[in-house]
């Protein structure tokens, strides 16, 4: 008889990672009870209020049809601490498939290991717990609820809270306008059923490459990895976009991380467009809503230090995402129009390449002719 393999180790202490999260992660906006119980009661309205929307403006079909007042997924309110420990889940979620698959060339990983890259991600995870405020999660209700599971939509209440109260916004206009960008990419995974596993995939061919390289820099001298993590630094200091990655990947791993970040750019992009096509007829003050947004997400008045913090963390490399793939599907349906542009949700290979994300009529000469 065979004894099974032992199962890989997890990459870090997840339980741990969601505690320090959640201890760390400061509780944002706060409200009288009467006035946070109609918040969520909003923001529970506007996501189911917005698949209508989205689905009409979009043009794309579901793989399962959509009930009539049914979702796409399971939507949960949320406050911060929430997010982070829904985060560890998904997180948990993509990487455990990886570390089985690098097992045999990772060396074993003390607790002490494991507890260090909790407290680090747990930090980052509280840190960016104050910027969310809102995601479609693909994957942590598989985590929760096995592999059938459909994906959930968290929505960040303390944070909606304190953005439409620091730029004056109308709240029922802004919490459906949230909810149409994020039931976008519920509707994206919905459409093209093989993308969350598609990602996945991908991902997971970068991390085994990172984390193979991420032992051999561990194994190298302390002044080699003084140097990398300061040149790091000083290219966001500068003004470069840099992810948490720079420095420790190779020609191959940049090059799988460019095209990932172009299907990104294309979810992101997409649900940008989308959700302000939806106009307004449905969202009367869309129009300030947008200028008054896209000021607070380029940072205009920010501290030095947060800027060059965002950029270290890679947070401008996802606003670059947005701004690339919004202009590129603008570029597209010009050319063959929204139904044209969603044959992008047939198959993988229609999703397009980072040289197709900034050049759109090479996509359009390749899916379409």
């Amino acid at each position: 008889m065979t004894t099974p393999a032992p199962a890989a180790e997890p990459l870090l202490d997840w339980t741990a990672a969601a505690q320090i999260a959640a201890r760390v992660a400061r509780p944002g906006a706060t409200a009288p009870r009467d006035e946070l119980d109609e918040l969520v009661a909003g923001l529970r309205a506007a996501a189911g209020d917005a698949v209508g929307h989205v689905l009409d403006v979009t043009g794309m079909t579901p793989a399962t049809p959509v009930p009539a007042g049914g979702g796409l997924g399971e939507v949960l309110v949320v406050d911060r601490a929430g997010w982070t420990r829904a985060n560890t889940q998904s997180m948990r979620a993509m990487t455990d498939p990886v570390m089985a698959a690098v097992a045999a060339d990772v060396p074993p990983t003390s607790a002490a290991a494991r507890l260090a890259g909790a407290a680090e991600v747990g930090g980052l995870l509280a840190l960016l717990s104050g910027r969310v405020l809102g995601q479609f999660d693909p994957y942590g209700a598989r985590a929760a609820a096995g592999p059938g599971a459909n994906g959930r939509l968290l929505l960040v209440a303390p944070n909606v809270l304190q953005v439409e109260r620091s730029l004056s916004l109308r709240p029922r206009d802004f919490r459906l306008w949230v909810c149409l960008h994020e039931q976008t990419h519920a509707l994206q995974f919905a459409t093209a059923p093989w993308l969350a596993d598609h990602l996945v995939g991908r991902v997971g061919d970068l991390m085994s490459g990172v984390t193979r390289s991420s032992v051999a820099m561990a194994r190298a001298p302390l002044r080699e990895k003084v140097a990398v993590v300061g040149r790091t630094v000083l290219r966001a200091v500068r003004g470069e976009l840099v992810t948490p990655l720079d420095g420790i990947l190779g020609p191959e791993q940049r090059a799988e991380l460019e095209e990932i970040t172009a299907v990104m750019a294309l979810l992101e992009g997409h649900a940008d467009v989308m959700m302000d096509a939806v106009g307004p007829r449905v969202v009367r003050s869309v129009r300030t809503i947008r200028a008054r947004f896209e000021k607070r997400r380029d940072g205009e008045g920010a501290p030095a230090l947060d800027v060059v913090l965002r950029r270290v963390l890679g947070m401008d490399a996802k606003l670059a995402q947005y701004r690339d793939g919004a202009a590129f599907v603008r570029a597209v349906e010009e050319r063959v129009g929204r139904d044209g542009l969603n044959a992008v949700w047939s198959e993988p290979g229609h999703l397009p390449s980072a040289r197709e994300i900034a050049d759109p009529r090479a996509w359009v000469r390749r899916v379409h002719g």
